[in-house]
């Protein structure tokens, strides 16, 4: 009973955690400037970590150091990020607010057409910079590498798998390929958050011996 309910919560943190990252896209599409609505999509992830919710992109990169159990929790909050973004895309539809679906498009339209190797190296760009980020805030509480690595990755263009749900979503753009492509996203951004710690490990391992 106590796995199911650890579940169910590790779930619902990061349904919420998709709803910030939704809010986060909305302020991206609907800024004229990109450089500010960079910075302020920064606000979802700022809120995520300071309440300490679940989001796939900033769990990911712990890998090495967990249990392999710990495969289990990522792919639950995958999906829970994945329905927090549908959730957003779906009530913002119904509201004025659906004036930007035409920006959503126009993004989606590129990861679309976009091959699966440059998606994937994009995602673990972003990644990378999605670690630097969250764990720098973690070990420093200091919140403008929160805001620099997000809107650094926002601006280069590199591929973020929550954010890419919440994309397809707003769009109305769901197909297999899209799929497809959230899922080598999610690959890249895995690969990109477990850079680090790996090669510090494998650093601290060599010292070792």
């Amino acid at each position: 009973m106590k796995k199911w309910k650890d579940a169910l919560s590790t779930f619902a943190l990061a349904i919420l955690a998709g709803n910030m990252i939704g809010i986060g896209g909305a302020v991206y599409l609907a800024a004229e400037n990109k450089v500010v609505g960079a910075l302020m999509f920064t606000v979802g992830l700022y809120t995520i970590c300071i309440q300490q919710m679940n989001l796939f992109t900033g769990k990911v990169g712990y890998l090495p150091e967990k249990k392999p159990g710990y495969l289990i929790d990522l792919l639950i909050i995958w999906f829970g990020n994945l329905v927090g973004t549908f959730v957003d895309a779906l009530l913002l539809s119904v509201t004025r607010f659906q004036w930007v679906k035409e920006t959503a498009k126009t993004l989606c339209e590129v990861k679309l057409s976009d091959g699966m190797g440059s998606l994937l190296i994009l995602g673990i760009f972003c990644g990378i910079l999605m670690f630097i980020a969250v764990d720098g805030y973690a070990k420093t509480k200091n919140p403008i590498i929160l805001f620099l690595g997000v809107a650094a990755f926002i601006l280069c263009g590199f591929e973020h798998c929550v954010a890419d749900m919440f994309y397809f979503s707003m769009a109305g753009m769901w197909s297999v390929s899209a799929l497809v492509r959230v899922l080598v996203i999610t690959l890249g951004n895995a690969l990109g958050g477990m850079l680090i710690p790996l090669v510090k490990k494998l650093n601290e391992a060599s010292k070792i011996k």
